[in-house]
This record gives C-alpha cells, structure tokens and sequence, in this order.
C-alpha cells in the first residue's frame, strides 16, 4: 500500500490530488508546510511527497533540495518527489533540483495517475503538456 505525502497549503491542490490518489489501497498525508515535510518524512517515512512549487515560507524547490541534501546524508529515508509547478518556466527549476518528475497546472486526473504510477514503479515522470505544439513551415521556395 503506498504512502503519499502531500505538501500544499492550498486546499484546492490537495483536494484535486486526494480525490484521484485517496482510495483504500493508498495512505495519503497532508502537511501545509514546506518546512514541515521533513519532520512528517522523518517521523514516518513515504513512498511518494507530492510538492507544491508555491507553497509558503519553503517553497518545493527548498523541499526538494533538502529532502535530497537529508537522504544523501543518510538522516532520512529515500522518498520520491513529485513537484506541482505553476508555470511553463519552473520546468527548468524542476530538472535542476533532482525531482522524479513534476506536474504542471492546471492538474488532470489522467496526469496525476500516470505520474504517480511511473514514479511509483521506480521511473520518472516529465509532464510534457508545456511543450509548444509543432508548427510545419514551409521551406523557402517551396509552395505553401
């Protein structure tokens, strides 16, 4: 049974993530501060932490970097980190911090599930509803 632990301080993005995650077959956590998931991780550890980029005072980046900082130094289990990012730009935040994947709002079932899956099962997740759609150019002189 998985053990997710979500860290939002904004109730909607904890309401659109427990109503896809929450189920008797996963224990879902919920903690409203950044600074609070190491001590929730600490006391008990999870499969998944499920971050908002936004959320007060340490924001998911800061969370990301210092659950990855505490488990390399062996003072917390290993824990899976799922970013929820506000905008196209924070993807590059998101590849820099060493996350197992990210979301990018507004959320979607069908994303969470896939994302939460592939990280679960030991892979990556990179939301790729941000990239830009192709757009075929004709080349010069050719007749369009």
């Amino acid at each position: 049974m998985p053990d997710v632990l979500i860290a939002t301080d904004a109730d909607s993005v904890y309401e659109e993530l427990w109503a896809v995650l929450g189920s008797p077959d996963t224990t879902v956590r919920w903690v409203r501060e950044g600074a609070e998931v190491r001590k929730a991780l600490s006391a008990r550890p999870a499969d998944l932490a499920i971050v908002d980029m936004q959320i007060g005072v340490m924001g998911g980046i800061a969370v990301a970097l210092d659950m990855r900082l505490e488990q390399d130094a062996g003072r917390l289990d290993p824990c899976a980190v799922l970013l929820v990012l506000d905008r196209r730009a924070d993807v590059f935040l998101a590849r820099r911090s060493g996350v197992s994947g990210w979301l990018i709002k507004p959320l979607d079932p069908i994303r969470i599930r896939r994302a939460v899956a592939a990280i679960l099962a030991g892979g990556t997740w990179e939301d790729d509803s941000y990239l830009p759609q192709p757009v075929a150019a004709p080349f010069e002189g050719q007749a369009s």
